[in-house]
């Protein structure tokens, strides 16, 4: 089923802070993460979506319905909330049946139905306990199972995994994912990892003050941000001033490069754009683009290092990965050089 946003705008009362002009389209069984920064809009479009708050401009449009004026209940939309909103007076299963219970379907029907829900996210066996007595991974996918459970037309998820830890939110990133191909739902992600939006969407937008900056593939956001915002937000990055001194060469004040300019004159103030797995450690004399410096962190993080390398003759770190630090010079290629928009 698809979703579009079309000219979506609002405000909370008496200030400038909610969404400005929101132009988005979700193809049918498609997921998008919104990212961005804190107060960015990602709850605020996710809560008009699910009709929690009213009084938008513009039109939010599912399989051909304007939700603009329709009652929640009758939007057919699944949400799972941050923390999940689990009735702690009601078993595993019950929560599960709860909206099909609204819906109206039969007591034999949903009990069938919650039951086969839980069996698909692995808790089965635990339909009679209380969410106390669950993990809180377990409270989670009691919480995807409800939202998938009565088969809504599009999928809303509030920042699903921030409340697990680490060691076990990449398993469940990928079972939502899979779960969520498996029903086929159109999927609206909120998310403040950039990880995970990267890993689990089909098409990201990035929201900053209520505007989007940029919609497009992971792969498109990460390799070929649109602007500076874009490029720190996604990703991890080094971004260096500099100026360029003839074609296909720029001068950073310690170091010439070779990139592409894109035509820029000579004498032009441009950024360049390098992401730290392009960075290469200790290259061989000769190699393009080597300068030379020095480590002055290094974070070891098991396969690799990530490490911040000075310049000779600077003062700002390039980001570098590694399996072992460079110990006094990097490189990087002149194809892995971007230059961010003006």
């Amino acid at each position: 089923m698809s979703l579009s946003f079309e000219h979506v705008g609002f405000q909370y009362r008496g200030t400038s802070i909610g969404v400005h002009d929101i132009n988005l389209s979700l193809d049918s069984g498609e997921l998008v993460a919104l990212i961005g920064p804190s107060g960015s809009g990602k709850t605020t479009l996710l809560r008009l979506t699910a009709g929690l708050i009213t009084g938008h401009s513009g039109r939010i449009v599912l399989g051909g319905r304007d939700l603009s004026n329709m009652p929640v209940h009758e939007r057919h939309i699944g949400m799972m909330f941050q923390h999940y909103a689990l009735f702690p007076h009601l078993t595993v299963l019950e929560n599960v049946a709860y909206g099909l219970k609204m819906a109206g379907v039969k007591t034999d029907e949903r009990r069938k139905k919650s039951q086969k829900m839980l069996e698909l996210v692995g808790l089965g066996a635990l339909a009679a306990r209380r969410p106390a007595q669950l993990s809180g991974g377990q409270q989670q996918r009691v919480a995807l199972a409800r939202a998938l459970a009565y088969s809504p037309q599009a999928l809303l998820l509030d920042e699903p995994l921030s409340a697990l830890d680490a060691s076990i939110r990449g398993q469940l990133r990928d079972q939502i994912r899979q779960l969520q191909q498996q029903f086929g739902a159109t999927t609206v992600l909120v998310t403040h990892d950039q990880e995970e939006a990267l890993a689990m969407a089909d098409r990201i937008a990035l929201l900053d003050q209520g505007r989007v900056l940029q919609y497009g593939t992971p792969t498109e956001l990460y390799e070929n941000p649109k602007n500076e915002i874009v490029a720190r937000f996604v990703g991890l990055s080094t971004i260096v001033e500099a100026t360029v001194c003839a074609d296909n060469r720029v001068d950073t004040g310690y170091a010439t490069l070779a990139c592409d300019t894109a035509g820029r004159a000579t004498g032009s103030a441009v950024k360049l754009l390098v992401r730290p797995e392009h960075v290469e450690a200790d290259p061989a004399e000769g190699t393009a683009n080597r300068i030379a410096g020095r480590v002055t962190l290094n974070r070891y993080l098991g396969s690799y290092n990530r490490y911040d390398f000075v310049p000779a003759g600077g003062s700002e770190p390039w980001l570098g990965e590694a399996r072992v630090a460079p110990a006094g010079s990097i490189a990087v290629a002149p194809e892995h050089i971007r230059l961010l928009a003006d």
